[in-house]
This record gives C-alpha cells, sequence and structure tokens, in this order.
C-alpha cells in the first residue's frame, strides 16, 4: 500500500470472509448472557452476519454500524490478525 492511499485494512475472520478493520468497535467471546441477548437482538433486526460457515461460534465481532458478524475463530486469534495488519500498514508508513 503507497502512503496516502486510503484503502481499508481488510481483516480475515475466516473461511476467506474479511471485514474493514476501521469499522470494529469490539471483539467478544460469546458465552455470557447479555451476548446472547445481542445477538438475538441483531438476529430480529436483520443485523446479523453469520460467517461460521456452520461451525461453532467462537467469536462476536461488534461494528460501528450495529451489525453483528459471528466467526469460527478464536477472538485471542482475530485480535492477533488486527494486530499484524495494524503492524504492516505502520512499517510501510515509513
Amino acid at each position: 500500500m503507497k502512503k496516502g492511499d486510503l484503502s481499508p485494512v481488510l481483516v480475515n475472520i475466516g473461511f476467506g470472509n474479511v471485514i474493514a478493520a476501521s469499522k470494529v468497535v469490539a471483539i467478544v467471546t460469546p458465552g455470557s448472557a447479555p451476548m446472547k441477548r445481542l445477538r438475538e437482538g441483531a438476529k430480529k433486526e436483520g443485523k446479523l452476519i453469520d460467517a461460521t460457515e456452520g461451525r461453532r461460534t467462537r467469536s462476536i465481532i461488534v461494528t460501528d454500524s450495529d451489525h453483528i458478524i459471528l466467526s469460527a475463530l478464536q477472538a485471542e486469534t482475530i485480535t492477533q490478525r488486527f494486530l499484524e495488519g495494524k503492524g504492516a500498514l505502520a512499517e510501510e508508513e515509513r
């Protein structure tokens, strides 16, 4: 990426699915009751995106547009991919 390029940093969330890093507000684990309510609310509103490919949900990604994305990857794995993406971007700016 060239300096001044406004292309979004995309992060792989599993099975070839990617999200724009700038749109993510939180990455949480799905086990707690509030997260289950968040998931159900998003489903009712039509803002639930299931990127698990039929696998068990291991993380929930919340975006700035109130969309909820389900991923089969652990929250720690996705967080590491975010950090790697930011590191690569910072290195290209040097």
